[in-house]
């Protein structure tokens, strides 16, 4: 299937590893163009000069952390300088937490309010007029079945991502004027190193190794039984980029292996 986003321009936040870095992979094997950001500069080049050498697309990165507020200005102004802005926005940088609501502090929410919202608020906010002027685009917002069904550990992760979620429905009826479809992916487990991190803190709780604490996961949670990969996430995300997924918006994908226990 021709998906026709050759040429196309993507910036992705958090695109140096797990998800972002598929995601980029899958767009780039598309022949899209890509923006990325990502706090560890070192990876975030090599990585991005791998794709260029695999994939003969251009690839621009920027070492960034996308919960400040100026740092989201100076990426969306390299990118205009460099693109002249973008056609598909992919909003996925964001982490775990772990905490009680009784003992987290300001601090700890206002952190990840930042990363998992007004990151999304700002690069949407930042991106949307030139998109407009390009004809349209794509912004696809990465939450998580979280925001639905909560684990338990991590109320800030939840909380966040569940805002996330509605400012996506939010946008989305916003953009549709503006030929931009704005849409939510909800993965479930995705074996990711920020997974892997996880699984070494919370299994060495319980006396057990991480991978059997992953394996644990997957059986208790989830009816096919074993973590999703990022590739197969990322091709999820590919297709939801691609005019061929042109009546999809304004909606929320669950990509979880079965794990959601209701109708939505």
């Amino acid at each position: 299937m021709d998906l026709q986003l050759r040429d196309k321009v993507a910036v992705i936040t958090g695109g140096s590893v797990g998800i972002g870095l598929a995601v980029a992979e899958g767009l780039a094997s598309e022949g899209v163009h890509l923006a990325l950001c990502a706090r560890n500069e070192e990876r975030l080049n090599r990585e991005a000069q791998r794709i260029r050498d695999e994939f003969k697309v251009e690839v621009m990165t920027f070492p960034c952390d996308i919960s400040r507020q100026s740092d989201v200005a100076e990426f969306i102004g390299a990118i205009q300088s460099h693109f002249g802005g973008a056609d598909i926005l992919i909003n996925n940088a964001g982490t775990g937490s772990e905490e009680k609501i009784a003992t987290a502090d300001d601090e700890k929410w206002q952190y990840y309010w930042d990363l998992h919202v007004m990151a999304a608020v700002r690069m949407s906010r930042g991106l949307m007029s030139a998109m407009e002027v390009r004809g349209g685009g794509i912004i696809l917002n990465n939450s998580s079945i979280c925001a639905a069904q909560p684990l338990g550990y991590e109320p800030i992760y939840n909380t966040t991502k569940a805002a996330l979620s509605m400012f996506s429905k939010c946008l989305a009826n916003e953009c549709i004027p503006l030929n931009i479809r704005v849409n939510t992916i909800n993965p479930g487990l995705i074996i990711t190193p920020d997974w892997i991190n996880t699984a070494e803190i919370l299994g060495k709780k319980t006396g057990i190794s991480a991978d059997q604490y992953l394996e644990n996961l997957a059986k208790e949670y989830t009816p096919i039984g074993r973590f999703g990969t990022p590739k197969e996430l990322a091709d999820f995300f590919v297709f939801m980029c691609s005019p061929r997924a042109s009546y999809c918006v304004g909606s929320t994908y669950y990509v979880d292996g079965g794990w959601l226990n209701v109708v939505k």
